[in-house]
């Protein structure tokens, strides 16, 4: 058979903080198992990516972001409209298309809202470990096949998707957020919980986080030793497994 050359795929990021930027691209290189020659990385808080032409790629991971969609409209930044403006082109054409596409944290808000979903501050969860659980389409989900139910996940978030969107499977849940993970058609999918991070990569983050509001700063340093705590094993295999059926497009 013919060798067929892989697609690159895109690690698209949302951080303006260039410390936690820098480590999230690391962590997802790791969890997923990825070379940086692979990979195409963009930083959307610096570049417009509305114009993403999808067949140049073989999918798209979408990382986390300070940004929380269900703000006001007049307390959102610049910056964050922008952003948001080109995840309005960019998602319908995901859907559309049943594009590989893997949201997560931030990145599942944005997928739940734009497809029509409705994100709220109901089912916020703070910066811990979690029991997350599958659902009967989780347990036969190829991301998820074999997993255990409950595994531990990451999570930290200010807000979460409250309405699913319409014809959205729910693939896993905690007992404090409804849905933890979720696909759209066969190959669009988004977590809540952070697959690529571990212990120490959630510590750089509460460092770097503790004044925007999750939690109270004060709280920084017993937060990082719970999280320390943590075994984190289950979850970067969401992302090697994602990566792997997109070897070859």
């Amino acid at each position: 058979m013919p060798d067929k050359k892989r697609k690159p795929l895109v690690i698209l990021q949302l951080r303006p903080e260039k410390k936690a930027a820098d480590s999230e691209y690391q962590a997802i290189l790791r969890a997923a198992g990825l070379r940086e020659k692979e990979v195409v990385r963009i930083e959307g808080d610096k570049v417009s990516f509305k114009d993403l032409i999808l067949e140049n790629y073989s999918g798209i991971i979408v990382g986390g972001s300070p940004f929380d969609i269900s703000k006001p409209e007049s307390e959102k930044s610049k910056l964050q409209k922008r952003v948001e403006n080109d995840f309005t082109s960019l998602i319908p054409k995901i859907i559309k298309k049943d594009f590989p596409f893997l949201g997560i944290c931030s990145g599942n808000g944005l997928l739940s809202f734009f497809a029509g979903g409705k994100m709220s501050k109901k089912f916020a969860e703070p910066v811990s470990g979690v029991d997350i659980y599958l659902t009967e389409e989780g347990k036969k989900d190829k991301l998820l096949a074999g997993f255990p139910s409950p595994f531990r996940a990451l999570v930290g978030h200010k807000e979460a998707c409250e309405v699913p969107p319409k014809g959205a499977v729910i693939l896993a849940f905690s007992k404090t957020c409804p849905t933890q993970m979720l696909r759209i058609g066969q190959n669009v999918y988004s977590t809540q919980f952070h697959p690529e991070a571990d212990a120490a990569e959630f510590k750089l983050r509460i460092e770097i986080y503790k004044n925007y509001g999750y939690f109270p700063p004060e709280e920084a340093e017993n937060l990082k030793k719970q999280v320390e705590k943590e075994k984190i094993t289950w979850p970067a295999k969401i992302l090697r497994r994602f990566v792997s059926q997109e070897k070859i497009m």
